[in-house]
């Protein structure tokens, strides 16, 4: 009597492991993430909440502004020393290897300014076209900007000076937003225009193979 249900459950057993190598044939392989230089790519999407910001017009950003576009985020600020300046001006030069791209498929350059006291619309306008003129600010309240930099996990802080005045920490990465919406990658720094647009178009054409 022992040995039947011995039997049953080995046959279990059986049809489970087959189970799982049939739907492991059966998956395809393009949902894998691309094997990229230095982006970190997720297999699900990272969702976001709206954002309620400013833009760089002084007009606030509409609820959908991810949405429909590939989109590169960077977090800093226009008074930024190093930083800031040395990323937009790669994220140019990376923009101009991307240019063959079809319409849909090349990235929109957003900067989400982590000093709203000093920012505003006016003075990120110029700084982000000073790089590139089709390049995005968005600033806002305090509360709206701490809610963003936690909803894409970035840390920043406030340092006063020691002669007076304030500087800003943050987080130096780059995130790839899917025109779906959410995070699909994060490239982190040193940045390189050339391994920058390497990876974007792997990532893009991973996210094209999944539809």
């Amino acid at each position: 009597m022992a040995a039947r249900p011995l039997r049953i459950g080995i046959l279990v057993i059986v049809a489970f492991a087959a189970g799982l190598i049939l739907a492991r044939i059966l998956t395809p392989a393009r949902f894998e993430p691309p094997q990229t230089e230095r982006a970190t790519v997720f297999p699900t999407a990272r969702a976001l909440p709206p954002l309620d910001l400013t833009s760089q017009d002084g007009q606030p950003l509409p609820a959908d502004f991810l949405s429909g576009h590939w989109t590169l985020v960077f977090f800093g600020f226009t008074q930024c020393p190093d930083i800031c300046p040395t990323t937009l001006a790669v994220l140019a030069q990376a923009g101009r290897q991307l240019a063959d791209l079809p319409q849909t498929e090349q990235p929109r350059v957003l900067l989400v300014s982590v000093d709203p006291e000093r920012d505003t619309p006016e003075r990120l306008a110029a700084y982000v076209r000073f790089f590139d003129p089709a390049f995005l600010g968005v600033t806002g309240s305090l509360e709206s900007i701490a809610a963003t930099a936690a909803a894409f996990g970035v840390p920043y802080a406030k340092v006063t000076m020691p002669e007076g005045g304030y500087t800003l920490d943050h987080g130096s990465g780059i995130f790839i937003v899917s025109p779906a919406g959410g995070i699909v990658g994060y490239l982190s720094a040193p940045h390189d225009a050339g391994v920058i647009a390497r990876d974007y178009r792997k990532v893009v054409a991973w996210q094209a193979s999944a539809r």
